[in-house]
């Protein structure tokens, strides 16, 4: 009796109620309490006749804001921006074109993503654990976990790194590491607040990456020319390849996939009314595109930073997170405030919002798959662990100038590449069946362009 006391315990409930009380704590992304209200006038109950989307309004797509800020923070995280200044340093301008259309590969498989958990109410790994077998299941589960791991090793790492070069090396990779553990708690106390205030939190760190990276990429000057060759001539030498692979893999995130499917939920939304669903899909698109915009404009500011002040030099084969501040610092000294510094300051927000981002996906990930009924803060806390112990060994191992540390991170950024299938089959099956998606089910071109634009791109690659 005791036991089953805790086990109630650590429900959302907070233990005790009758069988129905259990039913209504049955996993989901967002409790309704939750949710934020998308209305902005009263006729906003009501439903259009005829099933169209309602007009645009300015007002409405501010309140559906947010969902696809928190997805882009993937496309910033510290591996994004391992492989944007290993491909700017070994390849120059040349891998421009692929960081393009990796971005649009991307935000197609975010938009479809967004399609599925709007017109469902349910987000991908809710729907997997219901359409697929259970050994199907746990095999997802278990690839997507081992994805989750591989991003947040390369995340953790990377605020580690910040701290490091902020603190005048007084505070040692492993204590980075210690600190950059305790950002859950900055999570979870957040959302106590409501989702708009944690989105604020990561539209704020998401200014301050675009600032230190645009102050870069002005302090540097790097060649409009050679960017715009870059963005619209494919180049791709046979020494690129594996930066190819990981610009890749480190742009389309696997567990970002499951991310955004979930946070779509944040808005009240009847599903019952199909304009009401055309609406929120709508908004979400076009947020969705300007945050990946926004995403787009700081990889490119990274990639023709180092490919401006590296490409053909003697660094460019050995530069990484662990030394670009310091080669930064040599190469351009001090204009009105040290690049060194404004480099990790950049780094410092791309690696506290992208590992608080998926301690959040990782709890959907979680509690989708296996059906967890915990308390937040629990499975937050089970959620870090998963990272955290890793990452902690890596610091401790690779706590040294060696470039193995940037060698690993390029390889955490191909084994993204190789988990990329374990999340988009399932999605593309999904949003391609009409039981799942009802009339919002895609068109036969999107089911037949769609794989071979992404078999395309690894051809590519």
């Amino acid at each position: 009796m005791a036991s089953r006391d805790l086990a109630e315990s650590l429900l959302p409930g907070g233990g005790g109620g009758n069988d129905s009380a259990h039913d209504e704590y049955d996993e989901r992304a967002y409790d309704s309490d939750d949710k934020v209200s998308i209305s902005v006038s009263d006729s906003d109950s009501e439903d259009a006749g005829d099933g169209r989307r309602p007009a645009f309004s300015w007002r409405k797509l501010w309140r559906f804001t947010g969902p696809g800020f928190l997805m882009c923070i993937a496309f910033l995280d510290p591996g994004n921006l391992e492989g944007d200044l290993q491909a700017g340093a070994a390849a120059g301008y040349q891998l421009l074109w692929l960081l393009l259309w990796a971005t649009v590969m991307g935000a197609l498989v975010q938009l479809l993503s967004a399609r599925l958990g709007v017109a469902t109410g349910k987000h991908l790994a809710e729907l997997c654990r219901e359409e697929y077998p259970p050994w199907a299941t746990r095999a997802l589960w278990a690839m997507t976990e081992l994805a989750l791991v591989g991003a947040d090793i390369q995340e953790v790492i990377g605020s580690a790194i910040a701290i490091k070069i902020l603190s005048g090396g007084t505070v040692p990779l492993w204590g980075g590491v210690v600190i950059t553990a305790f950002d859950c708690f900055i999570f979870l106390f957040l959302e106590n607040y409501g989702v708009r205030k944690l989105e604020a939190f990561f539209g704020v760190l998401i200014a301050v990456m675009a600032v230190s990276f645009a102050i870069m990429f002005g302090e540097t000057k790097p060649s409009g020319k050679e960017l715009l060759i870059g963005l619209v001539v494919p180049k791709l030498g046979s020494k690129t390849i594996k930066q190819a692979v990981g610009i890749v893999g480190c742009i389309i995130m696997p567990h970002n996939v499951f991310l955004h499917s979930a946070l779509v939920q944040s808005r009240k939304i009847d599903t019952n009314k199909k304009s009401r669903v055309q609406e929120a899909v709508y908004y979400y698109s076009i947020e969705s595109i300007l945050a990946l915009i926004v995403s787009f404009f700081i990889n490119i500011c990274v990639t023709t930073v180092f490919a401006k002040g590296f490409y053909g030099s003697e660094q460019a084969d050995n530069i990484g997170l662990e030394n670009a501040g310091q080669y930064l610092q040599e190469k351009y000294g001090t204009a009105f405030f040290p690049i060194l510094y404004i480099w990790a300051i950049g780094l410092l927000a791309s690696g506290q919002s992208s590992t608080i981002t998926g301690t959040y996906a990782g709890q959907f990930v979680m509690g989708g798959f296996l059906n967890l009924r915990l308390k937040k803060w629990l499975r937050a806390m089970i959620t870090r662990s998963f990272a955290i112990i890793p990452t902690m060994i890596v610091a401790l191992f690779f706590d040294t100038e060696d470039p193995t540390m940037d060698i690993l991170n390029e390889a955490l950024n191909v084994l993204q590449s190789i988990q990329i299938p374990f999340a988009l089959i399932p999605l593309i099956t999904l949003v391609s069946k009409e039981q799942v998606m009802g009339s919002f089910v895609v068109g036969p071109i999107t089911k037949v362009s769609f794989p071979l634009r992404l078999c395309l791109s690894y051809i590519s690659c």
